[in-house]
């Protein structure tokens, strides 16, 4: 049971593996993109080209699919970046329903643990594969496996390297309850920490906040769904950014961010500074609204941004939306 990109390599591990797989839940097709066009899941893609059997699930309490997996006898659920099941079909297959999750578990319980781990600075995520249980991310783990964070991780190389090492992960768990010999851990509830959905809302940086923060911020939303702010009225991506290094702000006398308000523009030439709380931001690469991807000198030739102009405000018009 999957979704996104997240979920199709370990489907593909599986389906190597001597494991039988008698069906794919997926979620209903939806429009998506420019267009609008009618698509299929990534992971209803991937089980399509491997020739499985696909269940692409509306509502999950329906009465018709739980008949309908019910019939397919199967051992054990793996889900993998999907919604939550109602305890009905948790107690359905005979060895349970297990799930992976892209945290150490109690940490980072939710749906964006990628996410939240780069915002909060960690130096180390990892899986986690556990049994489910009625509340979310809660049940007793089987296997976890430690991943480090390097100090130029985003979301999408984490996101892709943690997908790469789900595939071998899920068959060492699959291994584990095979033989029937799982050293279950029950989580430890004072220790977790949520993850919640990120909205386009939670996405609006805040640079009164010190300039590893907010660099932090932005890696951990970069490329998917993009950190922003505003520049003269319209939307300004911002993919990469870091804390400004002592070198470069001695570089020019007259950068200083002790005095400036955040989000105050304090260099444009050849390196973009942003103020923000008691330091400044090197922006390295942005997307202005309608346009492509470009580094902080591209920018500050095409914009012409001033010293003293401000990331951040909106006009009118905008606050109305």
């Amino acid at each position: 049971m999957g979704t996104p990109e997240f979920a199709c390599q370990p489907l593909g591990h599986l389906c190597q593996s001597r494991h039988e797989v008698v069906a794919v839940v997926t979620g209903a097709d939806k429009p998506s993109g420019r267009g609008r066009k009618t698509h299929a899941t990534p992971v209803c893609q991937a089980a399509d080209c491997a020739n499985l059997r696909i269940i692409k699930a509306a509502k999950l309490k329906d009465q018709a699919l739980y008949d309908q997996i019910e019939a397919l006898k199967p051992d054990l659920f793996v889900i993998i970046a999907f919604r939550i099941l109602p305890q009905k079909l948790i107690d359905l297959p005979r060895l349970g329903a297990m799930n992976i999750h892209a945290s150490l578990l109690p940490k980072y319980r939710g749906a964006a643990p990628i996410n939240w781990a780069l915002i909060n600075g960690e130096k180390e995520t990892g899986l986690t594969s556990f049994f489910l249980k009625r509340k979310v991310d809660t049940g007793d783990v089987i296997l976890q496996e430690a991943i480090p964070i390097e100090d130029d991780d985003n979301f999408d190389s984490l996101h892709d390297r943690l997908c790469e090492k789900a595939g071998p992960f899920l068959l060492k768990t699959l291994d584990l309850i095979e033989k029937g010999d799982v050293p279950l851990i029950v989580q430890d509830d004072s220790l977790a920490t949520p993850a919640p959905k990120i909205t386009p809302f939670d996405a609006m940086i805040d640079f009164g906040f010190p300039a590893a923060k907010v660099g932090d911020f932005v890696r951990g939303l970069s490329s998917r769904p993009g950190a922003f702010t505003h520049f003269r009225g319209s939307k300004l991506k911002i993919l990469k950014a870091v804390a400004a290094s002592e070198e470069t702000l001695a570089a020019d006398a007259a950068t200083t961010s002790e005095t400036a308000r955040p989000g105050n523009i304090i260099r444009a030439r050849k390196k973009l500074l942003v103020a923000c709380s008691g330091s400044a931001l090197e922006l390295l690469q942005v997307v202005p609204e309608g346009k492509k991807a470009m580094d902080g000198p591209s920018f500050i030739n095409g914009f012409k941004p001033q010293v003293g102009e401000i990331l951040g405000e909106m006009t009118s018009g905008e606050k109305e939306k």
